[in-house]
């Protein structure tokens, strides 16, 4: 991908890898944090004496507020810039992982991991990285720049689970919440190659989007009158039921089978690991086929997966290949939704739109996160839930297919 910006003649074209660069690490390290904190339910649970609902339900909690403010603070970073937005959410996920040690009550975990880091990092997180990235770059780089960046989602899981796992194992799970807080710091200088809000770059084509120079109240009464706008929604919540079901219960469900603290670790790792091809590939297909397409094909190949694994022996293979073959769309949906958001739309304010876009997400990450505590806590195991995970994928696959999305153009599809 050419990142360049466009310039005057007799003018060297500006370069937007640092731009990119700096949205992809910041990412890397607010999802690694909050993917790797199902490791933490079972050692917070032997230390407060919680039980997996209370754990699970403060977790759950998490998912909605990290999809709550999203659209909150997409909307301040449209308007004001995004670097104080991002500076902001670094101090909080610092805060709310560096507090949780001190905490023993589930009001307490509420606050801090429901509350505090999950707000911070969705303040560094999807709708405001590739957002601020969208309205630098043209209509063309959008989907593989917002590939790019989600792949740093997936390094970061790759990276932070086998870590929090080695730390939890050497000093504690303490031990372990004080590495991501300084963790999170890291976040505090990566914020300045982001911190202006540029002029946005012609949509290239957007079906639904209004006048230049529309308010953001108008643009949302646009938006919340296109049908398509909903359809990805009912996929999206899907996606977020799911990923935060796996990424909360995938360690207990390791554990039902008889298995290692390790072989759940690095089924998490795998999941990153093959998601860092898999958000590349989908941003590259996003500028050659219709995105529509892609995300009905990711959905249903969710469900084909999970029908696999309920039919296969509980061995560390089985999960390996598992977590894999989740992993190659595991994030991969996101370069496809927010380029049909900014398709829809156009990029000017698509930190917003696509902020409710992924609050849709994460009402489907409270539900996955929190019934699968009381799956486990009522019934003993997970197997009402992997049902509810294939049923939903499939209706996520046919969600997508309505929607409007214009052809792709014949010289996309040639070799680039």
């Amino acid at each position: 991908m050419s990142a360049t910006a466009p310039s005057l003649p007799g003018q060297k074209p500006a370069s937007y890898w640092p731009l990119l660069l700096a949205a992809t690490a910041m990412l890397m390290i607010t999802m690694g944090i909050r993917q790797s904190q199902g490791l933490l339910i079972k050692p917070i649970g032997h230390s407060t004496g919680l039980g997996i609902a209370e754990i699970s339900f403060a977790l759950a909690i998490g998912q909605f507020v990290w999809g709550a403010v999203q659209p909150v603070f997409g909307a301040l970073a449209d308007q004001r810039g995004p670097g104080r937005v991002l500076v902001f959410g670094g101090i909080l996920l610092m805060a709310g992982m560096g507090l949780t040690p001190f905490v023993s009550s589930q009001w307490g975990l509420m606050v801090t991991l429901g509350i505090l880091g999950a707000a911070g990092a969705g303040a560094g997180s999807f709708s405001i990285l590739i957002g601020a990235t969208a309205q630098r770059l043209p209509a063309e780089k959008r989907s593989m720049a917002a590939g790019v960046i989600n792949a740093g989602g997936s390094l970061g899981q790759f990276l932070f689970a086998p870590l929090v796992q080695a730390v939890i194992a050497a000093a504690g799970w303490m031990a372990a919440m004080w590495t991501l807080a300084v963790a999170a710091l890291a976040t505090l200088p990566l914020a300045w190659p982001l911190r202006r809000r540029e002029s946005a770059t012609p949509s290239g084509g957007a079906v639904a989007s209004a006048p230049p120079g529309i308010g953001l109240r108008e643009q949302l009464r646009i938006a919340m009158r296109e049908p398509s706008y909903w359809m990805l929604h009912v996929g999206f919540f899907t996606c977020g039921f799911h990923i935060a079901f796996l990424v909360t219960h995938l360690p207990g469900e390791i554990a039902l089978c008889g298995l290692s603290d390790n072989v759940s670790a690095m089924s998490l790792a795998l999941i990153g690991l093959f998601n860092i091809g898999g958000s590349l590939a989908a941003g590259w297909l996003g500028q050659r086929y219709r995105m529509k397409h892609l995300l009905a094909l990711m959905y249903a190949s969710r469900a084909l997966l999970i029908g696999i694994y309920l039919i296969s022996p509980p061995t560390p293979l089985t999960f390996y290949l598992f977590a894999a073959g989740l992993g190659v769309t595991w994030l991969a949906t996101v370069p496809p939704t927010a380029g049909l958001v900014g398709k829809l739309f156009g990029p000017r304010y698509l930190g917003t739109l696509f902020g409710f876009t992924l609050l849709s997400h994460q009402i489907g990450g409270f539900f996955g996160a929190w019934l699968g505590g009381l799956a486990m806590a009522n019934f003993g195991d997970y197997t009402w839930m992997w049902y509810a995970d294939i049923a939903l994928a499939l209706l996520a696959a046919a969600a997508n297919l309505p929607i409007r999305e214009a052809r792709v153009p014949r010289a996309a599809l040639a070799p680039a």
